[in-house]
């Protein structure tokens, strides 16, 4: 009889096989209103290796600021064909793309409005839990207001706003650093 230890795996690396009919890259349908641009990076572990079998969720209000969800009762307008919810897979360099609007600003906890953010989800091999992060865009005022960003170390903040990316205007660049000196900032829910 061996009492040698057998490797286990906690969430995949299924990813792929499982969730890829599952995949929603560009939640900008007819009629959706509002400021369309793609965010695309890269998920790295901490030594810079590409995880090439993460799964990205974003959740996200619509351009007027409400989410496609019942339990938002606001007078906002709410879009049929915008759903607010996308989910991407990296690729073998670890790279990720979507196609969404900028979110208009939703009510913050105890009064107030937020900055403009999408909310992200992160599911890979040997992560027991999920990571929860968001994007904030480049440049909004709004930003320096936000009850959420304020909470975060100011020389951390940068991991949490994405950046211009160059040469093409309507996109974005963010990416995902899963531990290290320049780890993205994760939050507990």
């Amino acid at each position: 009889m061996s009492l040698q230890a057998t490797s286990s795996q906690t969430i995949g690396p299924y990813l792929h096989i499982g969730l890829a009919w599952l995949v929603t890259d560009n939640l900008v349908g007819p009629g959706v209103t509002g400021e369309q641009v793609t965010v695309e990076g890269r998920v790295v572990d901490g030594d810079g290796v590409p995880v090439n079998d993460a799964a990205i969720e974003i959740w996200q209000a619509n351009a007027h600021g409400r989410y496609a969800h019942p339990e938002d009762r606001s007078e906002l307008p709410l879009e049929p064909a915008f759903k607010g919810f996308g989910r991407v897979l990296t690729d073998d360099h670890g790279g990720f793309r979507f196609t969404t609007i900028k979110p208009g600003r939703v009510p913050a906890p105890g009064g107030g409005l937020q900055a403009p953010h999408l909310n992200v989800t992160i599911f890979m091999r040997g992560l027991p839990k999920h990571l929860i992060t968001r994007i904030y865009f480049p440049g909004d005022p709004a930003n320096a207001g936000d009850a959420v960003l304020r909470r975060v170390p100011a020389e951390r903040r940068e991991t949490l706003v994405a950046r211009p990316s160059a040469g093409r205007p309507a996109a974005l660049e963010w990416n995902v650093v899963l531990q290290g000196s320049d780890e993205t900032v994760f939050f507990e829910y």
